[in-house]
C-alpha cells in the first residue's frame, strides 16, 4: 500500500543511497570517524557488508538501541516487553541491521491505544520494539546527514534547540 511508514522508510533510504553515491559522503564524513573511536570493535565498526545496499553500520544500530531502551515505554502488538527483546539481543540488533543493510525491512502492524480525551478518545499507536529501533537508526542517519546543512539560526525540530532558544536569541 504506497504511502506507509515502510514504503517512507524505503524513498528515504533509497534517496540518502543516492547521495552517498554522487559525492555526498555520509559514510565518509559521518560514520566512519565515528566509528574509528571505536577501534577495538572490528565487527561493530563493519560499515557495509558485501552486498548490501544501504551503509548502516552495526555500532549506528548499538547506539540506537541504548536510546531506545533509555526511552522505555510500552510494547507493541507482538507484546514483547523489553526483557524479551533483549534475551536475544544479539540476534535481534543482528537481524534488523541485516534486513535494514538489506533493503528488506518491512515493519508489523502498529498496536492501538485508545486514550480518553476532552470529547471522546485519541487513537495512540505503539511500535514494536523492533520498530521503535529501526526508526531511531534511521533518525540518526537522517540527523548526521542533514543536521550540518542547517542555519544556525534555525530552530524547529533540531536538536537542543527550540522555540525557547530561538527566543533567546541562541
Amino acid at each position: 500500500m504506497p504511502g506507509t511508514p515502510a514504503d517512507r522508510l524505503v524513498v528515504v533510504m533509497k534517496l540518502l543511497q543516492r547521495e552517498w553515491s554522487e559525492g555526498a559522503g555520509l559514510s565518509v564524513a559521518v560514520i566512519r570517524p565515528i566509528n574509528r573511536r571505536f577501534s577495538g570493535r572490528s565487527r561493530m565498526s563493519e560499515l557495509k557488508a558485501p552486498g548490501k545496499p544501504f551503509e548502516i553500520s552495526k555500532w549506528l544500530v548499538w547506539e540506537a538501541w541504548k536510546k531506545v531502551k533509555a526511552n522505555q515505554g510500552a510494547s507493541g502488538v507482538d507484546g514483547k516487553s523489553v526483557e524479551e527483546f533483549e534475551k536475544d539481543l544479539q540476534g535481534n540488533l543482528y537481524k534488523i541491521w541485516n534486513r535494514m543493510s538489506s533493503g528488506t525491512y518491512f515493519p508489523p502492524p502498529v498496536r492501538a491505544v485508545e486514550i480518553p480525551k476532552k470529547g471522546g478518545v485519541r487513537i495512540l499507536g505503539v511500535p514494536t520494539w523492533s520498530d521503535k529501533l529501526v526508526a531511531e537508526v534511521a533518525r540518526l542517519l537522517l540527523e548526521a546527514y542533514y543536521e550540518p546543512q542547517f542555519s544556525d539560526r534555525s530552530h524547529g525540530f533540531r536538536p537542543g534547540r527550540g522555540c525557547h532558544t530561538a527566543q533567546r536569541g541562541g
